[in-house]
């Protein structure tokens, strides 16, 4: 208890409050509104954050690969508050993001007789939190949960906004749900043992809030892209932070897309889903499709002069030295119109036409549509070499 109470007191431990509309109905009287947790070894606080909003039970979600690590750290801070917990797992990789798995764990809340009062853990990457926060959302009209991210680019993206989905065969993300977390814990900590392809693919996240929304951020990714290679704790903590705060603060002023604004955040993603989808689910890792992604919508905003080849080598040369590929062969056999195709099925679409978020300068992006599809498919091929 000693121990517990002198980290609690010692960690530093930065919040970020999502400050979202509470007229919006929710199945239980709590707040809407929530904070982002990030800090360096505090998956041993959740307990504690779990406690205040007055849980009894909780079901800890995770992957295979971290369930006997970060799953057992956060079931044991939540079981040294008296929490009685249980615990459930699900295979790794993208391929988990299905309604086949959604279903399995539908059918384990039930046995577990799970109730509204019930907290949802989901600890892991992206697809935990996206599978799980879509069963929570569905799951008896709607459960609390907290979202724990492991991996980089859910502790920058994912696990923020409360957009919760599942993966068809005919695309990303086609079934889901807006559903907010009542909390999110980043431990940067979790990071360190992330597999190299893993930990850099998360960095286009990171890279995309600088070209949308902070100059100076971007610069400062450029400034230190050698230590957030090497993982340095310092600009891990920032890094994290800064990108957390960017997502809060669009996330905030337009929370369900009905503005335009939350449309930034897809910056690269109108291609990189179509890549994603093309390749099979898991070949391409998603921040490795949303790199490609970025660069082909880089050049396709060049092509329409809304700005100069500077942005463009900027671009590349981060996303290059912090080491996102810029091209890629694993699409090599693809024809252009099969891409056009899926990505005429993105919800981003309207009316049958396209819309693509790209930049005018760095730190500042345009929802454009109606482009000649001849511009578009002259940008997919600067990355993929097509047929």
């Amino acid at each position: 208890m000693i121990l517990n109470e002198w980290r609690r007191h010692n960690v530093k431990r930065h919040e970020i409050p999502v400050r979202l509309d509470e007229g919006i109905a929710t199945p239980s009287s709590a707040a809407r509104s929530y904070k982002i947790h990030v800090g360096n070894e505090i998956l041993q606080d959740i307990g504690d954050l779990v406690q205040n909003e007055n849980v009894q039970r909780a079901v800890v979600v995770s992957d295979q690969s971290v369930n006997e690590s970060h799953g057992r750290t956060v079931t044991q801070s939540l079981q040294a508050v008296s929490i009685t917990v249980d615990r459930l797992s699900i295979p790794p990789g993208e391929t988990s993001k299905s309604l086949v798995e959604s279903e399995r764990l539908w059918n384990e809340f039930a046995r577990l007789q799970i109730d509204r009062k019930t907290a949802i853990l989901a600890v892991g990457g992206g697809v935990v939190g996206d599978l799980t926060g879509f069963v929570a959302a569905t799951f008896s009209r709607g459960l609390q949960i907290w979202q724990v991210p492991t991996t980089l680019v859910a502790q920058v993206d994912s696990a923020i906004g409360g957009k919760t989905g599942v993966n068809l065969p005919a695309g990303k993300n086609l079934v889901g749900a807006f559903w907010q977390p009542r909390g999110v814990v980043a431990d940067i900590s979790t990071l360190k043992s992330l597999p190299d392809r893993e930990y850099i693919s998360g960095l286009a996240e990171v890279v995309k809030y600088g070209m949308i929304l902070d100059a100076d951020f971007f610069q400062w990714l450029e400034d230190r892209a050698h230590s957030i290679r090497e993982r340095e704790k310092e600009s891990l903590n920032h890094l994290v932070h800064r990108s957390a705060e960017l997502k809060a603060s669009v996330v905030e002023r337009d929370e369900r897309e009905i503005t335009g604004l939350r449309a930034c955040l897809n910056y690269g993603h109108t291609f990189a889903h179509a890549f994603e989808t093309t390749a099979g689910y898991g070949t391409l890792l998603h921040g490795e499709a949303v790199s490609l992604g970025m660069m082909a919508a880089v050049r396709l905003a060049c092509s329409l002069d809304l700005l100069d080849q500077t942005v463009v080598e900027r671009q590349q040369k981060l996303l290059e030295t912090l080491g996102l590929p810029i091209v890629t062969t694993v699409l090599n056999d693809i024809a252009p119109d099969d891409f056009l195709k899926i990505m005429a099925r993105d919800k981003k679409t309207v009316g049958g036409n396209l819309r693509f978020v790209l930049p005018d300068k760095i730190g500042h992006v345009e929802i454009i549509d109606r482009i000649d599809q001849m511009l578009v498919t002259s940008a997919i091929k600067t990355v993929c070499h097509t047929n």
